[in-house]
């Protein structure tokens, strides 16, 4: 099932449910079974209801799907992002075939960063190397505090996307990342959340970035040091995980040759994170100067 947040006819943000049908997708309103998508996940009966209800739609009745009117699927109160979780995806100067780190290099991108699947990035003035960071984005379903390593996945609402867009200017100069991953817009999320019954393994998944009509970015989640269910019973020891908080995966390592032609994004740029199983994220980037006018 495919979970969004959906702009109702009456202009109010809405849960609703993406439908396949014959000719496109079409949208089924949730909205009288909860006010939102992160009080729908944790809701058992709610999201059985719901799972009904789009098993016997009939998808010619339903309002025609239109992306333009999403907003980011879910408002985490909590986005939690780790940092070189692939195998080959290491900090500058670092042996990529060196051993696996002990721990998962976890980080937080606050509030403010939070954006729709259609709204633009805007590169901060004076920006001078913003870049992507395409992941895989676990949704919270249920309430995780100190759960076994055994127990972590059914505390996982469903699957996401997210550009963890950095500014590594920023990151530079600070033995901490707030600042070059914390500006306003800077984590894009969606465009819908799938429930874990259509991701039968978070650990085999391709992960791609497309740029320039390019593939910069390819790599299965099978390659990673900590899998879904480690990190969440790894943070669950430090902190509650509330339904609706975003972990966010890590990105691979972008390919040799899209390393070698790299350049900061710029006004105009669009970048599209596809992960099979989920769908796809494109993110288009703005000057501020255009978002001001």
């Amino acid at each position: 099932m495919r979970l969004v947040t959906y702009a109702g006819s009456d202009g109010g943000a809405r849960p609703a449910a993406v439908v396949s049908g014959a000719e496109g997708d079409r949208v089924l309103d949730l909205g009288d079974l909860a006010g939102s998508v992160e009080d729908l996940l944790p809701d058992a009966a709610a999201l059985a209801a719901a799972r009904e209800r789009v098993a016997a739609a009939d998808p010619s009745v339903l309002p025609v799907f239109d992306a333009a009117a999403l907003a980011a699927p879910v408002t985490p109160g909590k986005i939690l992002c780790l940092g070189y979780n692939y195998r080959g995806h290491v900090p500058d100067g670092v042996d990529p075939t060196a051993n696996d780190p002990e721990y998962p290099d976890v980080f937080v991108k606050t509030p403010n960063t939070l954006a729709g699947p259609n709204e633009p990035v805007v590169i901060p003035p004076g920006a001078i190397d913003v870049d992507y960071e395409g992941e895989v984005a676990v949704v919270i379903g249920r309430r995780a505090q100190r759960v076994s390593l055994e127990d972590a996945l059914d505390h996982v609402g469903g699957y996401t996307i997210l550009n963890d867009v950095s500014d590594r200017a920023w990151q530079r100069r600070q033995s901490q990342w707030a600042l070059g991953k914390c500006s306003d817009g800077f984590a894009p999320l969606g465009p819908w959340i799938v429930t874990p019954d259509e991701v039968p393994d978070p650990q085999d998944l391709l992960v791609e970035v497309v740029r320039d009509g390019v593939v910069t970015v390819s790599q299965s989640t099978s390659t990673t040091i900590f899998s879904v269910a480690y990190v969440i019973h790894h943070l669950s020891q430090v902190l509650t995980l509330e339904p609706g908080d975003i972990v966010s995966t890590g990105t691979p390592q972008k390919l040799p040759a899209a390393q070698e032609t790299h350049r900061p994004l710029a006004d105009g740029d669009a970048v599209t994170v596809r992960i099979s199983g989920i769908g796809e994220l494109t993110t288009r980037f703005v000057a501020a100067q255009e978002a001001a006018a």
